[in-house]
């Protein structure tokens, strides 16, 4: 039979290799930049519009400075430390990602390239980061986050994504099941959130009593974005383009769904209203939830997944957080010890139940290790599913081990050099006192009043915003 010849723009070149699969390349750079979107603008808008109004700027500034910063670290020395050659069995060894002939080469799964793969895994690092800011929101000291990003990013972060997804990394060879980032992503941005909001300490008092949202409207849409950008976030992960990609978005989005509902119905129940913050609340723990095993369980389970994760959460939310003096002391300001420390937990522990056998397979390439506990007991393999309970449980375990040593003693050398806390003056002024700068105008057209911007300074950038629209005569400025 005659060979049909493939059109030209399909034979392969010195920049489309034969092993690079042209398809799953431009689906995972779309998946990558999905995941960018959650953040930026995703959870810039999201927290801008959650917090009080005179700290709409400085929340969304946190999130676009640790965006810029990751990025800069995971190119220079971070992406190979954790996906690079091994320093020892949690850690890789440092090096740059910046030249043309390694990020051509291909990456160490998938078919593409090093460039391709560099971008995906910066995004999820880059919403780490911005995930654990949701926790001191509200009084960190901006001097000192700028330190914390590329402290935590280098000393906690390589840590888990070395050990669990790497191919090198001693959880990774224990068959540990984290298919989107359940433990290296919420697990540890929760557990490190907490523990960061620990050592900052708490809002002012009446702020922490009453802190309304400025911008509800804004708020859906950030979290609208977060969501939908989760097809990237877990449709990304078989790093190829096939069947299991589609249940994991599939699975990602009946899961998110059925928490919210969830969730919302408890508010109704217990409180008789249902709340726009807790659906959001219950739609981020779907989300948390189903991201360990999206594209290993079927479509009950994903379904079953949300009914816990939109009660659980809530639960410890609205009950265990009131009658506990610990989680009272600790102010957490977006509720990301339960929305992403609890709700990743349960994720874990629920693949490690229902991960079905088949599933394991098509994403791992390894018939019979990864056996859910429920499916052991179905397929005569109950001391495989005893064991992957077993790493689940042990996966937990080191996550948050290393999330409060490091975060901790990162928090405590960072005191020594700036304040982690914001004064109580700055404090109660907020983005004006920070940034010079506030979100909304709202005085006339656009003027800040006299006693704030005389105290405080206007923003750095009022000149040039002006531009030819003002001239000075003898030091006074005037309108042209």
């Amino acid at each position: 039979m005659a060979q049909v010849p493939f059109p030209s723009n399909l034979l392969p070149g010195d920049g489309s290799p034969e092993w690079m699969s042209r398809a799953d390349n431009a689906w995972q750079l779309v998946a990558a930049t999905l995941v960018g979107l959650q953040s930026v603008p995703g959870l810039i808008i999201l927290y801008g519009g959650a917090v009080k109004k005179k700290w709409a700027v400085n929340s969304a500034f946190m999130s676009l400075y640790a965006f810029a910063c990751v990025f800069f670290c995971w190119v220079v020395w971070g992406y190979r430390m954790s996906f690079g050659d091994p320093l020892v069995p949690f850690w890789g060894k440092p090096a740059m990602s910046l030249d043309h002939g390694y990020l051509f080469e291909r990456a160490f799964l998938g078919a593409f390239p090093n460039a391709t793969m560099v971008y995906f895994q910066c995004v999820f690092a880059a919403i780490t980061l911005i995930l654990i800011a949701g926790a001191v929101l509200g009084r960190m000291n901006f001097y000192a986050w700028m330190l914390f990003v590329p402290l935590w990013l280098t000393f906690s972060y390589t840590f888990t994504a070395f050990s669990i997804w790497s191919t090198n990394g001693f959880l990774s060879k224990m068959g540990i099941i984290d298919y989107s980032g359940g433990y290296v992503i919420h697990l540890s941005s929760g557990v490190a959130g907490f523990t960061a909001a620990y050592w900052v300490g708490p809002r002012l008092n009446k702020d922490r009593e009453r802190f309304p949202p400025n911008n509800i409207l804004l708020m859906l849409a950030g979290a609208g974005l977060l969501w939908m950008g989760w097809t990237g976030f877990n449709g990304g992960d078989p790093y190829i383009v096939n069947a299991d990609a589609s249940l994991a978005v599939l699975n990602t989005h009946a899961c998110t769904a059925t928490s919210l509902l969830t969730w919302v119905i408890l508010d109704v129940i217990f409180f008789r209203k249902p709340s726009v913050i807790g659906a959001v609340q219950g739609m981020i723990t779907g989300l948390v939830c189903i991201t360990p095993a999206a594209g290993v369980v079927e479509g009950w389970a994903a379904l079953l997944m949300g009914v816990f994760s939109g009660s659980i959460p809530w639960f410890t939310m609205m009950v265990v957080h009131k009658r506990s003096k610990l989680l009272q002391k600790v102010d957490d300001t977006m509720a990301v010890f339960h929305t992403h420390a609890i709700a990743g937990t349960l994720g874990g522990l629920l693949t490690g139940l229902f991960a079905e056998p088949r599933l394991n397979k098509l994403f791992y390439g390894v018939p019979g290790q990864y056996v859910g506990f429920f499916y052991g007991f179905h397929s005569n393999k109950v001391h495989t599913g005893f064991r992957q309970m077993g790493v689940q449980i042990i996966g937990i375990i080191f996550v948050v081990f290393v999330n409060v040593v490091t975060t901790s003693l990162i928090c405590l050398f960072i005191r020594v050099f700036v304040p982690l806390r914001m004064s109580e003056e700055d404090m109660e002024i907020g983005d004006e006192a920070a940034h010079g700068e506030e979100a909304y105008a709202i005085w006339g057209q656009g003027d800040k009043l006299e006693n704030s911007s005389s105290k405080y300074g206007s923003s750095l950038y009022d000149d040039v915003e002006a531009g030819s629209h003002k001239k000075k005569h003898g030091g006074v400025v005037e309108m042209m």
